[in-house]
C-alpha cells in the first residue's frame, strides 16, 4: 500500500470561483483514464484544512472509495453532530447511479463515498461527471449556508431581536450572519496586508454602495460599508473586530433566497473575499501597466529632446527594459551640467571684487582724506 501526500499552497482565487477541487479532479481523471486495476491509497490536502482520502484495490477495480474531511462553517455545530441530514440528502441526490454514500463513514472523516467508475460513460461526459464529483466539498459548505438563509422568514426570532452566527469559510477570514425576522444580514470584516490594497478596496466598497443604491440595481441585496463595526457585532471578540478595511454588509431579503437564486446568493457570499482580492489584484496590475506605459512615453520625449540638442542616445536602450537606463543617463547628464554651472559661478565670484550696495557713496561722504596746505613751498628742480 503506497501513500502519497500532496500539500497545495494557497492561491489567489478568481471572481468566478471554481466549485470543483483542481487536485481531486485531476487525480480522479487520471485513475479513470488509466483504465487498469491499481492499488491506490492516496491523500490530498487543500487550503482550509480540507482532506481527501482515496482508496482502490486490484481485487475490486471498478470502485474507488473517497472520504472527505472538511471544517464546518459554523462553530456552533459540534463535531459529534457532523453533517446535517439535509446535507446528506443533497449528497445522495448527486449522481445517485454512480455515487453511493457509505454509512458509517471512515473514522476521522465526515463523509465516505463509493464511486463506480464502470458506470461513467466515455467521451466528454466523463469529464463533466468527474468535475461534479470533485465539487462535493463545495456542495457541503453551500448546504450549510442554504439552511441558514432559507429560514429568513422564520419566526424563531421575535421582533427587535436577532441571532448572530459566526462562519468560517477560509482560515483568518471569518464572516457573520445575523438572522432577523424579516431579513438576514451578512457582515464581512475586511483585512489587507498592504496599505495600497486598503486604498483600492475602500474605493471599490464606496463605488459598490453607490451602484447598489441606484434604481437599476434595486433588486440586488443592499450593500453598506462602514469603517467601524455595525451594532449587530457588539460584544464579539476583539480579534474579529480589528480590521484595516472596515466592514461590508449585505441585506438578504426573502426574494433573494427563492428558487434558483438561493444557490447563486450562497455561492456569492462564500466567495466574496475571493472576489475582493481578485478585484484589488487586477486594479493594482492595471495601475502598474499604466505607469510603465507613461514611463515609456516620457523616455521617448526625452530621447527626442536629446536628439534635437545634438546629443546621442542609443535607440536600443529606449525600447524594452532600456527605457529606465536611458532616463537615468539623461538625468545624470543634466545633473553634471548643473554642477558645472554652479562651480563656474563660484569661480567668478572669487575673481571679482566684493561689491557692497551704497558703500561708494558712504566712502565719498565720510571716508574722504582731508587736504592740508603747507607754508613751505617747493620748487621743482629740473
Amino acid at each position: 500500500m503506497s501513500q502519497n501526500l500532496y500539500f497545495l499552497r494557497e492561491r489567489e482565487r478568481m471572481a468566478c470561483f471554481d466549485r470543483a477541487s483542481p487536485a481531486l479532479k485531476e487525480t480522479l481523471l487520471k485513475i479513470y483514464r488509466d483504465n487498469k486495476p491499481t492499488e491506490l491509497d492516496q491523500r490530498l490536502f487543500e487550503f482550509g484544512a480540507v482532506e481527501y482520502h482515496m482508496q482502490s484495490s486490484v481485487s475490486d477495480p471498478h470502485y474507488v472509495h473517497l472520504s472527505i474531511s472538511t471544517p464546518l462553517l459554523s462553530q456552533e455545530a459540534s463535531v459529534a453532530q457532523g453533517i446535517s441530514q439535509g446535507t446528506v440528502q443533497t449528497i445522495k441526490g448527486i449522481l445517485s447511479d454512480i455515487v453511493e454514500l457509505v454509512e458509517p463513514s471512515r473514522e476521522g472523516y465526515q463523509l465516505t463515498l463509493r464511486l463506480d467508475f464502470s458506470k461513467i460513460p466515455q467521451g466528454k461526459d466523463s469529464s463533466k461527471i468527474i468535475t461534479e464529483i470533485a465539487s462535493i466539498q463545495a456542495a457541503i459548505l453551500s448546504c450549510q449556508l442554504k439552511e441558514m438563509l432559507s429560514n429568513v422568514a422564520s419566526q424563531d426570532t421575535s421582533p427587535g431581536m436577532y441571532k448572530l452566527i459566526k462562519l468560517l469559510y477560509h482560515p483568518r477570514e471569518p464572516f457573520f450572519v445575523v438572522r432577523q425576522p424579516e431579513k438576514t444580514i451578512a457582515v464581512f470584516p475586511m483585512r489587507f496586508q498592504e496599505n495600497t490594497d486598503v486604498i483600492i478596496a475602500t474605493a471599490f466598497f464606496q463605488e459598490l454602495m453607490d451602484v447598489g443604491s441606484s434604481e437599476a440595481w434595486a433588486k440586488v441585496p443592499l450593500c453598506t460599508w462602514s469603517p467601524i463595526p455595525p451594532p449587530e457585532l457588539r460584544g464579539e471578540q476583539m480579534e474579529d473586530l480589528s480590521t484595516n478595511g472596515g466592514f461590508v454588509s449585505f441585506d438578504i431579503l426573502p426574494h433573494h433566497v427563492k428558487g434558483k437564486r438561493l444557490d447563486k446568493t450562497v455561492w456569492n457570499l462564500l466567495n466574496f473575499y475571493a472576489f475582493v482580492k481578485y478585484h484589488v489584484k487586477c486594479t493594482r496590475g492595471f495601475i502598474q501597466r499604466r505607469m510603465r506605459k507613461r514611463l515609456d512615453n516620457l523616455v521617448k520625449i526625452l530621447h527626442k529632446a536629446s536628439s534635437e540638442e545634438g546629443g546621442y542616445v542609443d535607440d536600443a536602450q529606449v525600447a524594452g527594459c532600456g527605457c529606465i537606463k536611458s532616463l537615468v543617463s539623461v538625468s545624470k547628464t543634466n545633473t553634471l551640467r548643473r554642477r558645472c554651472r554652479n562651480f563656474t559661478k563660484k569661480v567668478k565670484r572669487m575673481r571679482c571684487p566684493i561689491k557692497i550696495h551704497g558703500f561708494r557713496r558712504f566712502r565719498r561722504r565720510w571716508l574722504t582724506v582731508p587736504k592740508f596746505s603747507s607754508a613751505f613751498k617747493y620748487t621743482k628742480i629740473d
